[in-house]
């Protein structure tokens, strides 16, 4: 009988540990789509879990009057609110802060639980045409690992979307997860580094972890949902906190859009 997927807890034997740490790490990153069954890849439009619908605390593009900065955020499970409260997950946090410190700002969640690079690849051409944002933040990457898909496609998929965000005029934000190196050293030290080659080659900020601060502690199991695999409500402030690090700057300074990036 295949063991849950979760993340390895202290007391795990390292037989244990590696056989949960691709559902766990790689998941937690990622979206695991169970119980609904797998999440299309290709889905239409925002979604979360596997409805399909849209995002809990997506915030529809005004027709009007709209504010200068606009962030779409193009995630998976951890950004759809897997398992939680609406409004309880880091995006709905990201814009009850913006309201505390009166930034104008307009939040578009597009992220779908079970999404792949290639899934959001596809979907985000109509996005930037839809919602024409001036930030995207770009969580994206652990179900390929889960997947078992090539790294080089991830890459290429990820660099594709920084490319697309950039040439429409946004700031691009790219949010990167880890596998632990008891999945394999050489894997662990690969599907990191890919994050950070993406942004440092397209020029594109980088949270390395996502789940710094929550993952990555002594007591982590606590700030874990009972699957073991998504953080609680009560993870996603520091979820948060590790994002607006690099996106805060950006949201203060002059709210004037980009310039488009040049082809070449």
């Amino acid at each position: 009988m295949r063991p849950a997927a979760r993340w390895p807890r202290a007391g795990d034997t390292p037989g244990q540990s590696r056989r949960t740490a691709l559902g766990s790490l790689l998941a937690a990153g990622a979206a695991f789509a169970a119980p609904w069954g797998p999440a299309s890849a290709a889905a239409a439009g925002s979604g979360n879990q596997a409805s399909g619908t849209p995002a809990p605390n997506a915030t529809p593009a005004a027709t009007s009057g709209r504010p200068a900065r606009r962030l779409l955020v193009l995630g998976d499970s951890l950004s759809a609110e897997y398992g939680l409260a609406r409004d309880s997950g880091w995006v709905a946090l990201l814009q009850q802060r913006l309201a505390r410190e009166r930034l104008a700002a307009e939040v578009v969640n597009a992220s779908i639980s079970g999404e792949t690079t290639a899934g959001g690849r596809s979907n985000l051409p109509r996005l930037l045409r839809q919602h024409q944002p001036t930030h995207v933040v770009i969580e994206l990457g652990g179900n390929d690992a889960l997947r078992g898909l090539p790294l080089d496609m991830s890459r290429d998929n990820l660099r594709a979307m920084v490319r697309a965000a950039r040439g429409a005029g946004a700031r691009v934000l790219l949010v990167g997860m880890q596998v632990p190196p008891n999945y394999g050293a050489r894997y662990a030290q690969d599907f990191q580094a890919l994050f950070a080659q993406v942004a440092r080659e397209e020029q594109a900020a980088l949270v390395p972890f996502m789940l710094a601060g929550v993952a990555d502690t002594p007591d982590a199991d606590r700030n874990f949902q009972s699957d073991r695999i998504h953080p609680l409500a009560s993870a996603h402030p520091r979820i948060l906190e590790t994002i607006w690090r690099v996106l805060g700057p950006w949201l203060k300074a002059p709210a004037e859009r980009p310039a488009a990036a040049t082809k070449g």
